[in-house]
């Protein structure tokens, strides 16, 4: 039986969502099958993560490189994040989430900036959770991105520059389908965030899934550099 404690949950989780094209691909089915499947382990682990008290989520849902990746996948990816952000305002408002997107959105299109806004400011009350996804984002262009504008302002304080400015450091980064690296993600960010793989494709991954991950950071001697 998987015992989550309390005291010793993360404050901020997040999550590389990893296997949905192969997900599909076991099933004969098209790749974007994967990724509507995929948002339904992202409702899973936000219902849980109210149910378990956690302060922040966020989701690696589309990375620079992504934009590499043909252009009927990138399409497909980009009308299922609208339908997904419009279906989830009941779920967010319910449950007093704030809803948030980081990333570079200038490449974004006009219509899902727009949905990005609009869902941003009806949640923009949430005080129960923040949920974060990382739309059109490398770790590298938000160190770069952040350098420029530090430099700008004369200051030497790289973290208030960052695209996760005001948001906690991750406490525990899981990563689905058993792939062991963090691809460009949060660079700075992960520098002392626990790391959790799982060999599980990321439509299969729900609740008890998290719940293991969960259990195995409580497990985790965080020292942060020290001796204890």
């Amino acid at each position: 039986m998987i015992m989550v404690i309390p005291e010793k949950l993360p404050v901020h989780v997040t999550f590389i969502m990893d296997g949905n094209g192969r997900w599909a691909k076991q099933r004969g089915q098209d790749r974007l099958k994967g990724h509507f499947e995929g948002v339904e382990s992202v409702r899973a682990i936000t219902e849980a993560s109210v149910e378990l008290g956690i302060k922040f989520i966020s989701f690696f849902a589309f990375s620079e490189e992504n934009w590499n990746r043909s252009e009927a996948e990138v399409s497909g990816l980009m009308s299922l994040m609208l339908r997904a952000m419009k279906n989830e305002l009941p779920l967010f408002l319910d449950n007093g989430i704030r809803f948030r997107v980081i990333g570079n959105r200038e490449r974004l299109g006009a219509d899902v900036n727009e949905g990005i806004d609009t869902l941003e400011g009806l949640t923009a009350g949430g005080s129960r959770m923040t949920l974060i996804i990382f739309m059109s984002y490398s770790g590298k262009w938000d160190i770069s991105q952040a350098a420029r504008r530090m430099a700008a302002a004369g200051s030497d304080r790289i973290e208030d520059f960052l695209a996760t400015a005001g948001v906690p450091d991750p406490d525990l980064m899981i990563r689905t389908s058993g792939e062991q690296r963090i691809s460009n993600y949060m660079l700075w960010q992960l520098a002392y965030t626990e790391f959790v793989f799982t060999d599980t494709l990321w439509p299969d991954f729900r609740k008890q899934e998290y719940l293991a991950a969960l259990e195995e950071y409580a497990s985790r001697d965080r020292r942060f550099g020290k001796v204890k």
